[in-house]
């Protein structure tokens, strides 16, 4: 049973920054590949960024690029994002997810597990 803890949420003014980490449990090695996606106020979530924890490739969404950046722990089974530089279209609900896959458009990716989630808020 994987289980996918996520901390470092808050309220920042715009440009501001956070530390997103997520500790995954019951994560086995075949699970390489783990995710942010976030849901703002639109409906649907987006995906984020993701990070492979065996070579630590890495991807972002190009609204992030350059802003954010992903890093992890591979013996803590940590993964964290930190966001500088945050806008106003920055702010939600962050999700940690794992087992990701890429789909077939650019910034559209898929994963099996997600974590509860942590709110992000930027204000003006």
């Amino acid at each position: 049973q994987v289980q996918l803890l996520e901390s470092g949420g808050g309220a920042v003014p715009v440009g501001g920054s956070l530390r997103l980490s997520c500790t995954a449990s019951g994560y086995s090695g075949g699970h390489n590949c783990m995710a942010w996606f976030r849901q703002g106020a639109q409906p649907a979530r987006e995906w984020v960024a993701t990070i492979y924890l065996g070579g630590g490739s890495t991807y972002y969404r190009r609204s992030v690029e350059g802003r954010f950046t992903l890093s992890r722990d591979n013996t803590k089974k940590t993964m964290s994002l930190q966001m500088d530089n945050l806008k106003l279209e920055d702010s939600g609900m962050y999700y940690c997810t794992a087992d990701c896959t890429p789909g077939n458009t650019p910034e559209r990716w898929y994963a099996n597990y997600w974590g509860q989630g942590t709110q992000v808020t930027v204000s003006s």
